[in-house]
């Protein structure tokens, strides 16, 4: 975001604002078409504002909710009147657990200690690269 208010919309890649165009007009029509449905069909199409959610936050919450949503499927048919009760006191809990995990998350980036396992995106000559490098060290 900064990088585009400062450089403006020419430095977004090639037809990026079509696609965002696109995208936009695909939400519209989602919602429209969930609306349109009525309840009892209606409530099998995904809103695109929650499917949004990772890009604005990051992947890990959308991990989060899903292991949330797996965990309240399940207490639900196990003892469902204590799932309906405490269903929200406890998801609450766990986003706030989420959240301190912030704290000594970051200690650690700034004592510069590496995590153990690592996932980064290359383009496919770095990748090439990486490969060879990999074999050969074994």
């Amino acid at each position: 975001m900064a990088k585009l208010g400062v450089e403006g919309v020419s430095s977004l890649p090639r037809d990026c604002l079509v696609l965002c165009y696109g995208f936009f007009g695909v939400a519209i029509l989602i919602n429209v078409v969930k609306d349109g449905l009525g309840n009892r069909w209606g409530r099998f199409v995904p809103l695109p504002m929650a499917m949004a959610i990772p890009f604005f936050l990051g992947p890990y919450f959308a991990i989060d909710m899903c292991v949330g949503s797996l965990i309240l499927f399940v207490w639900e048919r196990l003892d469902a009147p204590k799932a309906e009760a405490f269903a929200t006191a406890v998801a609450s809990g766990l986003i706030c657990g989420d959240g301190i995990w912030t704290l000594p998350s970051s200690v650690l980036a700034i004592a510069g200690v590496k995590p153990p396992i690592c996932m980064k995106f290359l383009s496919s000559a770095t990748n090439h690269r990486v490969d060879k490098f990999l074999q050969g060290s074994s």
